[in-house]
């Protein structure tokens, strides 16, 4: 696993980039190290697309060279309060795994990650994974990382033929406030940004951090009257979607 995520200047990357805090952070991270950065978020089934439409903003802004949307219908399978309508998400802190936890997702946007970055030729990918505030995910784990980044080395042709896959973690020792003060260093816009399960217009990064159960930024981002009146119009539209404008999105 690579916490601090050293490339060179120059060669490309892939990162996941879900549209919330943490990826833009890890999306300025990584063209501040001089990446060629080739942004990807994926349609799996969840409730809303609002972060979606945030992701593509974000990559515009953060000066990523492609963005391209995928998809995977995880809510096909369900077990989650994020892809399950049935199930609904926990407004307070809970003990154990929560059940916005979605079973195997960071295995496969991982996956898809690594898939492209083969086909790029790019050795890197970053994801904005979080030991710290990670709600007991399993798969925000550093032992996770550590096991996806040697699968990288042995499942694909690539890894095979030498290539030394890193899966770059830098947020993963990080506390919230630590990244945001690090990704407001970067410039990083968090009013582009959307951090909530049940994104409305009034709040959506305290909201994220309470039911994560940690405090709040004292001073959370600010959010231009724009965004938050584009937010209201962003509504259930995945099953319209889904897959399927799974195109390149952005690209210059």
């Amino acid at each position: 696993m690579t916490a601090a995520g050293v490339g060179s200047l120059g060669k490309r990357a892939v990162v996941l980039l879900s549209g919330g805090l943490d990826s833009a952070t890890v999306l300025a991270m990584a063209r501040a190290r001089g990446f060629e950065c080739h942004a990807l978020s994926v349609h799996y089934g969840q409730r809303h697309s609002a972060e979606l439409e945030a992701a593509k903003r974000v990559a515009a802004v953060l000066g990523a060279r492609e963005h391209r949307v995928m998809g995977v219908d995880l809510a096909g399978i369900g077990g989650s309060a994020l892809t399950d309508p049935k199930l609904a998400i926990p407004e307070t802190p809970s003990t154990g795994i929560p059940l916005t936890y979605v079973p195997a997702r960071n295995t496969l946007l991982l996956s898809l990650a690594l898939g492209w970055a083969e086909v790029l030729g790019a050795e890197d990918i970053f994801v904005g994974v979080n030991a710290v505030d990670f709600s007991g995910y399993p798969d925000c784990r550093p032992e996770f990382i550590a096991a996806f980044e040697t699968l990288a080395r042995l499942a694909t042709k690539a890894g095979v033929e030498g290539c030394r896959y890193r899966i770059n973690a830098p947020l993963i020792e990080m506390s919230k406030a630590q990244i945001i003060k690090a990704g407001a260093a970067l410039g990083v816009d968090y009013g582009a940004t959307i951090s909530c399960y049940q994104p409305d217009a009034t709040g959506a990064a305290a909201a994220s951090a309470i039911r994560a159960g940690c405090e709040p930024p004292a001073s959370p981002p600010r959010m231009s009257p724009i965004r938050r009146a584009t937010r209201k119009h962003l509504g259930d539209d995945l099953p319209r979607k889904f897959g399927y404008d799974a195109r390149l999105q952005t690209g210059r």
